[in-house]
């Protein structure tokens, strides 16, 4: 899940293993005690965020990495999910997180605003326009092939 959470952040291998470490070394060191499981998970999310936040605002991390370089180094079924992960890695922050959270780690929107400090109801809109976002990004290529295969027939 951490692992998951840095490669959706930083887009980078890497820097994903960096952070990664950094995320259990803070919970080695971590003093508190957590009420249960839930709570647990909940704090290595908001600590991964918090991390990935922090790596890329740090002034030492300058460089780019194309997207093209994560999607062929992760090993996805078909072209129907790497297209639909190029999508999610192209929304903003925000909506990313929520993204994330709610299809991948199965959180509902009512612990997603309790992890990220938001009301829930700014979960829920965020939610419903990030699947706007990608659902006018994933449908447009899928308009075009209709289309020339339209014209196609035509001739």
């Amino acid at each position: 899940m951490v692992r998951r959470i840095c490669l959706v952040h930083l887009k980078n291998e890497h820097d994903t293993e960096d952070v990664f470490q950094n995320v259990f070394m803070k919970y080695m060191l971590y003093r508190g005690s957590f009420e249960n499981d839930e709570h647990e998970k909940a704090w290595f999310v908001r600590v991964t965020i918090n991390a990935c936040t922090d790596w890329l605002r740090s002034l030492s991390r300058r460089r780019c990495v194309p997207l093209e370089s994560v999607l062929e180094k992760g090993s996805m079924p078909d072209d129907t999910s790497r297209e639909v992960l190029e999508a999610v890695l192209q929304l903003p922050e925000r909506y990313r997180q929520v993204i994330y959270l709610f299809y991948y780690e199965g959180y509902s929107a009512v612990e997603i605003a309790g992890i990220l400090g938001k009301k829930e109801n700014t979960v829920y809109t965020w939610l419903s326009r990030a699947k706007g976002i990608l659902r006018g990004n994933l449908e447009m290529p899928v308009k075009e092939s209709r289309e020339v295969s339209g014209h196609e027939q035509d001739s």
